[in-house]
């Protein structure tokens, strides 16, 4: 599968780094694809770098942009009838809180900006370092999606499950009115409270 990802800090390098591996083409997206980050980027992932239009040409895109640098990514791509995985979280600069939340979301702004994307939220509730290595001794960390399209969220699901997590459907988009907030538990235990970055989350029954 072609993934394009938009964005190229430690989500999007970590998350592309592991669907090579995987055995997915990848193509990075930038404003500036001939850049030394960029091609540094593509050479050390097994990646290809181009313009954010051409990342969105690719099967599934996926969006790891910095929260206010998001709407202008999108806005003008032709995102219709794509996969668009948004792992983006709507937090605010000091990391005290979410810009978005309770009535709205901002995978649901991203839907909006993306008009007639298939939006996906996922891959928002852990660190970088936790999408390189979910697997625990305890077992595989847990991987919540969530959207409103059962064809792209089936996509979303072999994607978690290609780098390791334990995927779960957390229902429709507006899911991620919970989702986020719970990428802002993940962040204050890791950053605040001591828990540091080396943990995920996982689901037990009985």
């Amino acid at each position: 599968m072609r993934i394009g990802i938009i964005g190229a800090g430690n989500v999007g390098s970590t998350l592309g780094a592991g669907w090579s591996k995987a055995g997915h083409k990848i193509i990075f997206g930038s404003r500036d694809p001939t850049s030394q980050k960029m091609t540094e980027l593509a050479r050390n992932t097994g990646a290809t770098a181009g313009s954010n239009q051409e990342a969105a040409e690719a099967d599934v895109v996926v969006l790891t942009t910095p929260w206010p640098a998001t709407k202008e990514a999108v806005s003008g791509l032709l995102l219709a009838g794509k996969v668009l995985v948004d792992v983006t979280n709507p937090l605010l600069p000091d990391l005290s809180g979410l810009e978005v939340g309770t009535t709205t979301s901002g995978a649901e702004q991203v839907a909006q900006w993306a008009n007639g994307a298939l939006v996906v939220k996922a891959f928002n509730t852990v660190g970088f370092n936790v999408m390189a290595h979910p697997q625990y001794k305890d077992g595989d960390a847990v991987m919540f999606y969530c959207g409103n399209n059962a064809g792209a969220k089936a996509t979303v699901h072999q994607l978690a499950m290609d780098l390791g997590f334990d995927p779960h459907d957390a229902g429709p988009l507006t899911q991620a009115r919970y989702l986020e907030p719970f990428a802002m538990l993940w962040i204050t235990l890791a950053l605040n409270y001591g828990y540091g970055r080396e943990f995920g989350f996982k689901l037990i029954r009985k």
